[in-house]
């Protein structure tokens, strides 16, 4: 597929005229035609394009069809069709009336060549730079960040129907690629076994008849794989993605002694977040946020937040469902920089914040990262009266501490928390804070001295005790308000896009739809920020409202 023009067309007269008659006051694609012009041009996307060969429809229509096909949640099927019959999307994509549109298959096809260029981002970097050169954006302002779970588009499987529907899966795959091969090697029995897919309720109720069945099963699975290591003729077969799940599967599930297969017990699997879920889809994982569990990804949003200007999402990240949310605080801030999009402050909750964030966020990129750190877990920061962190003197430079007492450490130990955080361990001796006047206000051990833990080094330490004092004011209170409305922002991405529910298999396709969703999100925001639309209220049930 090749691209044969470089210019975009105006609007047909004729459809700029029954757009207007049917649109007297306009309507949001036609304003953001209006406004913005066509957005997306043919540069953009002529990396994935031949300079010879069959015509193509034209990428920037498709860019644009696709995100208001995400503005109202349309399968591609429906977008293509709006395509042929709604006035409003034919102004939009600068067609004649009489213009019957295209195969829906397309829309599949252009979404693939994004993926193979790597050009998913460019869809929303494109609107938000339009957006900087009219003034509706700017760097150094607020911007708030969080995140959200993204059901995969899997089926939650137990263990055993995991193991069973893989090595089903892998047969199927099989038996497509190389059918008479795999009639010589199955046994009678699998096609019995493994003819239907793997539901709980056709699966033995009995504990011991589902540990035999588990059994059979890796027996079956280690003897397919034997087979196919063994055809030296067709090594191509063990690359073969549905047979490469099989053996990481196997390697997570079962073991193999003496010609014995047997399940692995929970303390010899991995971590449970590095466990595949599902052999369709290998890349979602398990992910648990309070008491809600789901298996797929997670999603962060960032968008500015400045009360003069419409509230744009500037930075999409999808991540696996298990990974932790300050972990993608890196990348994130990142990107806005390449982006010139650098908030002066970012609001993020717990999740995001700690000493070490807050000081890379303000050396490497000078943004002041606002959220609540955790306070100090120890009894004597909740007690009144007893001897906490700040009253005792700290000498980074002799690596020791000296109490109100006037008794200094006797170890300083550096070491890392659960979380890899560097920290620094302090412990008294013994035998004077046994006989210590004020020992009932400084330690409850009974048989050894006065410890404690700091952040390490110096500067986080002090950081982060000044972050503790900052979040008690009623200025960060009153500025920390605003990271609520990213909540606003989470209601209307899944209500106008359904955020979060994957479309497709796999990681980058999944975060392609979130991308799609961020720009057709911003397509609406800002036509209703040019319209005086006043932004909406928490909702409050009505007989939540009788209490004011």
């Amino acid at each position: 597929m090749s691209l044969q023009s470089s210019n975009i067309p105006p609007i047909p007269p004729e459809t700029i005229l029954v757009a207007k008659a049917a649109f007297p006051n306009g309507n949001v694609y036609m304003q953001i035609r209006d406004e913005l012009g066509s957005i997306y041009d043919y540069a953009l996307f002529a990396s994935v394009y031949a300079e010879v060969g069959q015509p193509a429809i034209a990428p920037w229509k498709l860019a644009l069809v696709s995100v208001m096909q995400f503005a109202e949640n349309l399968s591609d099927r429906q977008a293509a069709e709006a395509v042929r019959a709604r006035i409003d999307w034919k102004y939009a994509l600068s067609l004649p009336l009489g213009d019957n549109g295209f195969h829906y298959s397309v829309l599949s096809e252009f979404r693939g060549r994004l993926l193979q260029g790597s050009l998913e981002s460019t869809l929303l970097d494109a609107f938000l730079d339009l957006c900087q050169q009219q003034g509706y954006l700017r760097a150094r302002g607020q911007q708030r960040t969080d995140s959200t779970h993204v059901l995969g588009a899997v089926k939650v499987l137990n263990s055993l129907e995991l193991v069973g529907e893989t090595l089903r899966y892998a047969l199927n795959v099989l038996a497509i690629v190389v059918p008479d091969w795999l009639k010589q090697q199955v046994k009678p029995e699998w096609f019995d076994r493994y003819g239907q897919r793997m539901e709980d309720y056709r699966l033995p109720k009995d504990k011991g008849e589902r540990d035999a069945l588990s059994t059979t099963i890796g027996e079956d699975g280690f003897f397919l794989l034997a087979c196919i290591h063994q055809t030296k003729d067709m090594e191509w077969l063990e690359k073969l993605p549905a047979i490469q799940t099989l053996s990481e599967v196997w390697k997570q599930q079962y073991r193999r002694e003496q010609g014995q297969v047997s399940r692995l017990t929970p303390k010899e699997m991995l971590p449970v977040g590095e466990w595949i879920r599902s052999p369709y889809d290998p890349e979602v994982r398990y992910g648990k946020k309070r008491s809600f569990e789901w298996i797929g990804y997670k999603v962060h949003l960032s968008e500015c937040c400045n009360d003069d200007l419409p509230h744009l999402i500037t930075q999409v990240e999808t991540v696996p469902a298990i990974e932790q949310d300050h972990h993608a605080l890196v990348p994130i801030q990142a990107d806005l920089a390449v982006k010139e999009l650098l908030p002066a402050q970012q609001l993020v909750d717990a999740g995001y914040i700690s000493a070490k964030r807050i000081l890379h966020s303000r050396e490497t990129h000078d943004i002041d990262l606002i959220g609540p750190v955790h306070t100090d877990p120890s009894w004597q920061a909740r007690t009144p009266g007893a001897l906490d962190v700040e009253q005792f003197q700290i000498d980074w430079q002799h690596q020791r501490v000296t109490c109100p007492q006037g008794q200094r450490s006797s170890a300083w130990y550096l070491n890392r928390d659960a979380k890899g955080e560097s920290i620094v361990q302090i412990f008294f001796p013994k035998q004077i804070c046994q006989v210590c006047p004020v020992r009932e206000t400084c330690t409850d051990a009974q048989k050894t001295g006065r410890s404690m833990t700091l952040r390490f080094p110096k500067a986080r330490h002090e950081l982060l005790q000044a972050a503790r004092v900052r979040q008690q004011t009623e200025e960060f209170k009153t500025v920390y308000h605003g990271r609520a409305g990213i909540e606003g922002t989470f209601s209307q991405t899944t209500r106008n896009t359904g955020l979060r529910r994957s479309r497709y298999i796999g990681l980058e396709k999944t975060h392609l739809q979130h991308i799609l969703s961020a720009v057709a999100t911003n397509l609406l925001r800002f036509v209703q920020w040019r319209t005086g639309t006043p932004w909406a209220k928490t909702r409050t049930s009505r007989f939540a409202a009788l209490a004011a």
